[in-house]
Formats: structure tokens, C-alpha cells, sequence
């Protein structure tokens, strides 16, 4: 499976490693993913899903 979150469809972001003579080289910057099982209300059963940490602390708000 690829590094995107299954819920928010966040990916990775291109960026900039600047050094102190001011040369910058391409970097990824990945984002936090997490193996996470989540009940879901609406199937009645858990789901397994790769998920940010952001999207975690907002799972309350979330319904599956």
C-alpha cells in the first residue's frame, strides 16, 4: 500500500533541505501514518485502515 491516508487522502509533500551555505536539495516529507482498527457504527463491525495522526485525534468526530 502506498503512504496515503485512507480517511483524509493525505500524501506526501515535496520540500527543501536548505544547509547553512544556503544550498537546497529535494526532500519528502512523509506524513504520520498509523495501522489503526476503527469500529465503524454504520457496518457494525472494525475496520482496518491506515490513518494520520491528525485524523485520529479527530475520529470522534468522524462517523464510519
Amino acid at each position: 500500500m502506498s503512504k496515503v491516508c485512507q480517511i483524509s487522502g493525505k500524501k506526501a509533500n515535496n520540500g527543501y533541505k536548505v544547509s547553512h551555505s544556503n544550498v537546497k536539495t529535494k526532500k519528502k516529507q512523509n506524513i504520520n501514518l498509523h495501522n489503526k482498527k476503527i469500529w465503524s457504527v454504520k457496518q457494525g463491525c472494525w475496520l482496518k485502515v491506515k490513518i494520520s495522526t491528525k485524523v485520529i485525534k479527530s475520529l470522534h468526530t468522524i462517523k464510519l
